[in-house]
């Protein structure tokens, strides 16, 4: 049996295909033209494609910027100040109130009722008083007369200051009777903004509750507390101290969108010890209502302008063991690493103190493959733009054409299948029609032939 199995392989290992040529060699002999080797051009001496920038001179703002919070000019908790049932809410929610606005209406009955008992108090002791005084009056003409003493002269004096006091501890009564009255109209102390109720109409409210009725917020104009390093302080203020007006910027949480405009307010009176910053505040029209309360916005602050600074971009400015270096492009398409010292940054643009001269280019892309006396090819990004869409419209173009060439290639097979299908459907519906003759055996006796051979 393994006689019969061996025989069996060695019979099927004797008549496999032979192997096809190997035509790697003739790929590896002619690669010295390819395409990798670009006509025996060493890819290590090929320039490198890189983008470059113009050192230029520019008016560079110097702003220093930080994270703030948005803070109400005024927040108020309006709470009711006497006790009682609330009747009414006369606000909305959301709305706008001015100052001395009526919110809310509590039930005005039994202060009311004060009122009128106070003033009927106040009533009987100015009666009381009056008589006192009609006395004295008499008693004076009696003394004049020498017909009574003097110390009930003296008494009744003193009973009519009594009187007196007491009016005046009634009329004090009734103006407090008045004020609680008052307080059963609870208006709005600030203009602002009504938030959402605290409490609804027919509850009973009382002088203490913590929640109140409704907060209203001022928040036109707003302000933004934001810190700022306490090494950036002596420039704030000396600027301060100068009178000057500096102009602050609030964008949104991306730093694009820009919300509002407004100045500088104040500067705190001491440092964070734990953070070592310093809060300061700037305040803003708002008109628009586009800050919120309690609202994290980034802050600019513009605290001066360097004019003629020496800019460059920022992208083109490396950190490495020379410390803060650029790549400069010389006039025979080679770079050489120059280190620079910063000054202050804008945006995309950095200011150089020192490193670079005006007209010098700085290479911004491609600056990862490059090192000291390496050859570059400046590539001008708006032609490479357009030649790079060419080249898609051309590959659209070909994929475009080698489609239609599949649709075409696959619809003639298709035909080919059909007219083969006729003719085997022909074939079964006349029986006495020729065979057809077939060159697919001649074809496939031919190729063990050739093999042979």
């Amino acid at each position: 049996m393994l006689l019969l199995v061996l025989a069996a392989g060695w019979y099927f290992w004797s008549k496999r295909d032979p192997a096809p040529p190997n035509t790697s060699a003739a790929a590896g002999n002619g690669g010295n033209n390819g395409p990798g080797k670009r006509g025996g051009l060493d890819p290590a001496n090929r320039p490198m494609p890189v983008g470059a920038s113009v050192v230029r001179t520019a008016d560079l703002p110097v702003r220093l910027t930080a994270l703030g919070t948005v803070i109400a000019r005024n927040t108020v908790t309006v709470r009711s100040r006497v006790d009682g049932q609330l009747m009414q809410i006369t606000f909305r929610e959301g709305d706008t109130v001015r100052a001395g606005q009526l919110l809310a209406l509590i039930d005005p009955r039994s202060f009311e009722v004060a009122l009128a008992q106070a003033n009927g108090q106040l009533e009987r002791d100015r009666a009381q008083l009056a008589n006192a005084r009609n006395d004295l009056a008499r008693y004076r003409g009696l003394l004049a007369t020498d017909s009574i003493a003097a110390q009930q002269v003296d008494n009744q004096e003193a009973l009519v200051k009594q009187d007196e006091a007491i009016v005046l501890g009634d009329q004090a009564a009734v103006d407090s009777a008045k004020l609680q009255l008052s307080f059963t109209r609870v208006t709005s102390p600030v203009t602002g903004r009504a938030g959402l109720r605290q409490i609804d109409p027919g509850n009973q409210v009382h002088a203490s509750d913590a929640t109140g009725i409704v907060v209203v917020t001022e928040v036109q104009p707003i302000s933004v507390v934001f810190p700022l390093p306490q090494d950036n302080l002596p420039t704030v203020l000396a600027r301060l101290r100068t009178g000057a007006v500096l102009p602050v910027e609030a964008f949104d949480r991306e730093g694009r969108l820009r919300l509002a405009s407004g100045h500088l307010v104040t500067v705190d009176n001491q440092v964070d010890p734990t953070t070592g910053t310093v809060k300061l505040k700037a305040e803003f029209d708002n008109r628009d209502l586009a800050l919120f309360p309690n609202q994290f916005v980034n802050i600019k602050l513009l605290v001066d302008t360097q004019a003629g600074a020496t800019v460059v971009p920022a992208a083109s400015v490396q950190r490495g063991a020379p410390g803060t270096y650029v790549y400069v492009v010389r006039d025979d398409s080679t770079v050489t690493v120059r280190t620079v010292k910063l000054g202050p940054a804008d945006g995309d643009n950095v200011a150089i103190n020192d490193g670079v001269t005006v007209g010098e280019r700085v290479v911004v892309d491609g600056v990862d493959r490059l090192r000291e006396g390496a050859r570059v090819d400046v590539i001008d990004r708006a032609a490479s733009g357009n030649v790079a869409g060419a080249g898609g419209n051309a590959n659209d173009a070909k994929s475009a054409a080698g489609g239609g060439e599949k649709k075409s290639g696959s619809r003639r097979q298709r035909n080919g299948d059909g007219a083969q299908g006729d003719a085997k459907v022909g074939t079964k519906s006349d029986s006495n029609a020729p065979a057809p003759v077939s060159t697919v055996p001649a074809a496939a006796n031919a190729a063990p032939a050739d093999a042979k051979q």
